[in-house]
């Protein structure tokens, strides 16, 4: 899709001003960054730029701040792109308004400037014409680099590229070129993981997926929907209730392509100093709850992820983030990374988890965004993308 799209390589930007939707939503600790990934991942095409002589003006949101929010200001994202590109990036107090306009009307070529979190206006997230109106006209050119952002259709996303001459970013290439060749001309074998909590969150990666795929393995929370579909107890685990019919037409249709957890971490309750035990799918105790795939599992698993082509996985198989229910996400991460495949992590969970256990740069490609990602993967347009200027 983004490869159809013109991108900065395609014009001319020098001595332009050129506006920049950057995905900066990085988790904070107070005023400190705790992961500057989305940063870093956005330092091609800002350094490109500026070395091409264009007046950078870059944009994004951050958090879900109710209007002018100081704990949701992206100064802290100032001083870390100030300090890894080696030069002062200026934080302008707002995204519109005439102190704005005036900032940028001073500034030269090869100089950042930040725009304050676009969420403090609600115009934003609407839409609004007149609002991206506002900030179309802070620049010639438009780039959009916030592949985090481009399944919603904002202001800052769609709107302004549909004002301003709009071409993708470096990262919404690299994001694209990897999603695009696993799901157009995959290196098989093609094997999908799945995880996450219900199977109606899914519904719509799995039709998509599928019919693509050799091999679709399911684990997670959403995993006991389809045993509760086959008659099994699954004790006081996550069920999708609505989801069982669903559940069982698609195994019955694809009993060679869908690889089922044939054991299962329980626990009598979800905590740090859980007692834990592993049981068969069909021994699941009634006063239980399942938590993470099963050492059986996770071998199999591993196995048909180590002799793969092309691996995407979206979807923790467990409650990682505890302790005692982490063994599962952590064998498919480091499977992932032993894997010769094209290993692609679809953002959200499953990229905290392969940061979690050390292995996000023995993947091929972690996503910047979940819910683009999942969206992608569902086959939907994403409009931030859509909205961008074909190369033909």
């Amino acid at each position: 899709m983004a490869l159809s799209k013109k991108t900065i390589d395609d014009i001319d930007v020098a001595g332009k001003r050129v506006l920049v939707r950057c995905d900066f939503n990085v988790p904070l600790d107070g005023q400190q960054i705790t992961d500057d990934r989305r940063i870093t991942e956005a330092l091609p095409t800002i350094k490109t730029l500026r070395d091409r002589h264009a007046i950078v003006i870059l944009a994004s949101h951050l958090g879900r701040p109710k209007g002018v929010t100081p704990e949701f200001s992206l100064a802290p994202v100032a001083k870390r792109l100030s300090k890894l590109l080696n030069q002062h990036v200026e934080l302008l107090p707002d995204c519109v308004g005439a102190e704005v306009d005036e900032s940028v009307a001073e500034a030269k070529p090869g100089d950042v400037l930040l725009l304050e979190n676009v969420r403090f206006h609600k115009e934003e997230e609407a839409n609004d014409p007149e609002f991206a109106k506002q900030l179309a006209s802070l620049a010639e050119v438009y780039v959009n680099d916030a592949f985090g952002t481009a399944h919603r259709a904002h202001a800052s996303t769609e709107g302004v590229a549909r004002l301003l001459p709009a071409v993708a970013g470096y990262l919404i290439g690299k994001e694209m070129k990897y999603l695009d060749e696993a799901l157009d001309n995959p290196r098989r074998p093609f094997v999908a993981i799945l995880g996450g909590s219900k199977v109606k969150d899914k519904i719509g990666v799995i039709e998509n997926l599928l019919p693509k795929v050799d091999k679709l393995l399911i684990g997670g929370g959403m995993v006991f929907t389809f045993f509760k579909a086959q008659g099994k107890e699954i004790g006081k685990s996550l069920l999708d209730e609505g989801s069982q019919e669903y559940a069982m037409r698609l195994l019955n249709a694809n009993r060679d392509k869908i690889v089922l957890p044939t054991d299962v971490v329980v626990a009598p309750e979800l905590k740090e100093d859980a007692a834990t035990q592993v049981v068969s799918t069909d021994l699941i105790p009634a006063d239980q709850i399942g938590a993470d795939i099963g050492p059986e599992s996770a071998q199999a698993f591993g196995r048909l992820i180590r002799s793969a082509g092309t691996v995407i996985w979206n979807g923790p198989m467990g409650v990682f983030e505890m302790k005692p229910f982490e063994a599962g996400t952590r064998a498919v991460a480091d499977a992932m990374a032993e894997s010769s495949a094209i290993t692609i992590v679809g953002g959200g969970d499953s990229a905290a988890a392969v940061e979690k256990f050390g292995v996000a740069d023995k993947v091929t490609h972690v996503s910047t965004g979940g819910g683009a990602s999942l969206e992608f993967l569902e086959g939907k347009e994403l409009p931030g993308i859509a909205a961008l200027q074909d190369k033909a």
